[in-house]
């Protein structure tokens, strides 16, 4: 297995800085929709439940882009001083086949594994 090549490397950035800016785009559209519910709105019981699921679902939503976000940052760092395709656990090198399904992936697929089934 070899690191990615500089090409592959130049062509998974430009895809991380894409993905940096959606997120970015997103999060900020999600701003409105995590604030909490004012439960002294003159609205229906159901109604207001309705509304604190949308608002539980807009924060989960908005959490899960933050955590996207710094990987993709995370690997941008990587990028820059020249560690990208390195797994951040064992230091081996990340197949690039996985690289380029998840450009932010800080590990390697044994690695990310082990992780899962420790959670």
């Amino acid at each position: 297995m070899t690191k990615p090549s500089k090409k592959m490397t130049d062509k998974l950035s430009r895809r991380l800085l894409a993905a940096r800016t959606e997120i970015e785009t997103l999060l900020g559209r999600t701003t409105e929709g995590s604030k909490p519910v004012d439960l002294d709105l003159p609205i229906g019981r159901l109604s207001r439940a309705d509304a604190i699921q949308m608002q539980n679902m807009a924060e989960l939503n908005r959490r899960q882009l933050e955590v996207k976000l710094k990987q993709v940052e995370g690997a941008l760092g990587a990028v820059e001083d020249g560690s990208y395709g390195s797994c951040r656990s064992c230091h081996g090198e990340i197949h690039p086949a996985r690289l380029e399904a998840c450009p932010e992936t800080p590990f390697c697929i044994n690695c990310q594994e082990t992780f899962e089934q420790e959670r």
